[in-house]
């Protein structure tokens, strides 16, 4: 048998991980955390047990990994939808996309994004993997085509702004409307209603 090369190991690898990930949004959003187990997961990916352990060092890890990797590809595919903004207007339309899809997560992804929340607030904090940092590119990158002078610091500031619109959305007990939310971080960046993906008409509590 002829030895693979290191490329076909690697995206061997590469979609062994990604099955994993797939398979561990699909299971915490269907049945929450603590009912989710690491063999679970790698049932539904079809994968060795032992694999899960391999590339994450918990479940926790393995959580974080898997939501920013969805909101890495939620991101990038509205980012990148037809028709692409082009011009002066640009940066603007894709910064209002942007806050769109995350809001949008936590609107159509409760228990996985209150599950991830939870975690990113408890001692193990925030995980700087690799899923992360491509969706911090994407974010700094928004930042930058929006006309940010300083883009690492704009970024971290809107990181900041949707993280925490993300928990008012998702509060148990008192959550806010997430058009609510919208509106206040489109008045923030001067951002028109009409941009990205407007959940109406009009901006709530405005008529015309």
């Amino acid at each position: 048998m002829v030895p693979r090369s290191p490329s076909v190991n690697e995206e061997l690898r590469r979609r062994s991980q990604a099955r994993l990930l797939e398979a561990t949004v699909e299971l915490i959003g269907e049945h929450g955390y603590e009912a989710t187990t690491l063999a679970d997961i790698a049932d539904r990916a079809g994968a060795a047990r032992g694999l899960v352990s391999y590339y994450f060092p918990g479940k926790r890890q393995l959580l974080q990994t898997a939501v920013h990797r969805l909101m890495h590809m939620e991101l990038a595919r509205v980012l990148e939808r037809e028709p692409r903004p082009e011009g002066e207007e640009a940066g603007r339309e894709l910064l209002a996309r942007a806050i769109d899809a995350i809001l949008g997560l936590a609107r159509d992804r409760p228990r996985l994004m209150r599950t991830h929340m939870a975690g990113i607030l408890t001692a193990e904090g925030f995980i700087q993997c690799p899923e992360q940092q491509r969706l911090a590119a994407l974010l700094r990158d928004t930042v930058t085509r929006y006309g940010s002078e300083d883009p690492e610091a704009d970024y971290r500031l809107l990181r900041a702004l949707l993280m925490g619109a993300v928990v008012a959305v998702l509060l148990p007990g008192a959550p806010m409307a997430p058009e609510r939310l919208r509106a206040e971080l489109f008045h923030r960046y001067g951002l028109d209603w009409e941009l990205g993906l407007p959940p109406g008409d009009e901006p709530p509590g405005e008529s015309r």
